[in-house]
């Protein structure tokens, strides 16, 4: 990770992230030109540079999921009350945060304005998640075991009645992906889950450049109605935790309220087993508390809007239509080269503001390589490089051929030292820990060095869980699956003593406060 500045230097953001890390990432959203607030309460705008950041995240996710054999559908927003009903521990957690239509049409009033009229026999409530409507189709698509599986992936938005919201880590109505299967076995159900589990973990690691740990979730922190939930969690540079992705198994539990049953090889009516998983839009906001830093935006190459961006200096230029010509011909060489699946993204800047405060305005932005040409440099045939994972002081003159040689193995040497070290990071805020008051000191102030991941022992009991987080806002992150968390451990993750009973514990458990 970076280091915050000293006092005596000049950053793009304030505050810093030393001083206000929460006011901090909302600077480097509102520099970055990602998004802004809505009118409408607690929703936001995507714009155009923060669209073309998740458009990106969702066409690579994509391609995942149609690789390992979904398709995608949609279906729709609305989803009558009923259907929620029809699995009581799913309607119960996600009540609180439920829109509701109650009438379908406005009518005037006579003094101006507009009432609801025409109420529903039935309340609508806006898609929260989808497992009740899509089920829905599920019960009449698998009529046989010929017709299993049923693989079927949705991008869409959802909208959650969020409180307290922030742009793109919480926010009213967000945009997602959510996978939903159907399939005859229960191991089949499991293969999936943990499939599309390590899909998301990949994506996050090989894409995001965020390391995550994979684990699944306690019983009290599952999806509501699932079986069991596998989720990756990344320590943000505040040192919290971030939940990046999860996948469900669902059991039989949502087919037996919905009646998703297939006719077996046996001739005997079976419940499907299903499952569900998604990543939403808090992937960006994920993305931008990994890696940025207060100069701005940094963006992993593999996901960022451009690779490249191209500056033509053209003051006091003898001929700046000829500078500009020269990097319009470097721009469309630079698409000509391939990078990570595809050509090169690239902007070329040629809008008549001053050349400091269009470079300051993509070190913003997160662009991992500016070029700056101008009359010299053309006359040279060479380029001014900067890299974004380095201080915006960090410029070198480069031949432009060797930069086209070049440009692919620089932009994977950034896509790898980002996630080192934001794995470095990660290693260096998380802690072994063996006794409850070392545990609690850990977690306790904002003093440097406090909270991170703690490593402990823990007996399974939910209440002592709960405890601890109402009484320092931690909660279990996860229970890592095997080898998850060797690298932090130093070795294997063997039995021990819960550290706050002493009873036998199967393994160490990941801590952490949490967004």
């Amino acid at each position: 990770m970076a280091k915050a500045p000293n006092q005596s230097e000049k950053t793009a953001i304030s505050p810093t992230r030393s001083e206000d890390y929460p006011q901090w990432y909302q600077q480097v959203v509102k520099a970055a030109d990602l998004a802004e607030t809505s009118d409408v309460r607690g929703c936001m705008v995507i714009k155009p540079w923060g669209y073309a950041l998740w458009e990106n995240m969702q066409a690579v996710l994509d391609q995942m999921f149609k690789d390992t054999g979904h398709k995608n559908a949609y279906f729709p927003l609305f989803i009558p009350k009923s259907y929620l009903e029809k699995e009581a521990e799913h309607v119960e957690g996600f009540a609180k945060e439920c829109a509701v239509v109650t009438h379908h049409r406005l009518e005037a009033d006579g003094a101006g304005g507009l009432q609801p009229a025409g109420e529903l026999e039935e309340p609508l409530v806006v898609r929260p998640t989808s497992e009740m409507i899509i089920g829905a189709s599920f019960a009449k698509w698998g009529e046989s075991y010929r017709d299993l599986p049923l693989l079927i992936n949705q991008c869409a938005n959802v909208v959650r009645w969020e409180l307290r919201t922030r742009l793109f880590l919480r926010t009213a109505e967000f945009l997602w992906q959510e996978g939903h299967t159907a399939h005859a076995t229960e191991a089949e159900a499991l293969e999936e889950t943990a499939k599309m589990h390590e899909v998301y973990a990949r994506f996050a690691e090989d894409y995001m450049a965020m390391p995550v740990i994979k684990g699944a979730k306690p019983a009290h922190e599952r999806f509501p109605g699932a079986v069991n939930t596998l989720s990756i969690e990344a320590m943000m540079q505040d040192k919290k935790a971030l939940q990046a992705g999860t996948s469900h198994f669902l059991g039989q539990n949502f087919a037996k309220a919905q009646g998703i049953e297939y006719h077996g090889e046996d001739e005997q009516r079976h419940f499907a087993w299903t499952t569900s998983w998604g990543v939403s839009t808090r992937l960006v906001g994920g993305l931008i508390m990994t890696h940025s830093d207060d100069d701005g935006l940094v963006l992993p190459p593999r996901l960022a809007p451009a690779h490249v961006v191209i500056m033509p200096i053209t003051f006091k230029a003898d001929d700046p239509d000829a500078v500009i010509a020269y990097c319009q011909q470097l721009a469309d060489d630079l698409r000509e080269v391939q990078y990570s699946g595809g050509p090169l993204r690239v902007e070329l800047d040629t809008r008549d503001i001053r050349g400091g405060e269009k470079t300051w305005g993509w070190v913003k932005q997160g662009v991992p390589i500016r070029l700056e040409v101008g009359q010299r440099d053309m006359a040279s045939d060479s380029v001014f490089m900067a890299r974004r994972d380095r201080s915006p002081k960090d410029k070198a003159g480069v031949p432009r051929t060797e930069f086209l040689d070049t440009v692919a193995d620089t932009l994977a040497d950034i896509q790898n030292t980002l996630f080192e070290r934001a794995k470095a990071f990660r290693a260096e805020h998380s802690r072994v820990i063996n006794a409850r008051d070392k545990f609690e000191n850990y977690f306790k102030g904002d003093a440097p060095g406090k909270g991170g991941f703690a490593l402990a022992h823990w007996n399974g009991d939910v209440e002592i869980a709960k405890k601890i987080q109402d009484e320092l806002a931690v909660t279990i992150r996860c229970i890592p699956d095997d080898g998850a968390i060797d690298d932090l451990l130093g070795g294997p993750n063997e039995p021990g003593k819960c550290i706050f009973t002493g009873e036998p514990s199967d393994k160490r458990v990941v801590w952490s406060k949490a967004y």
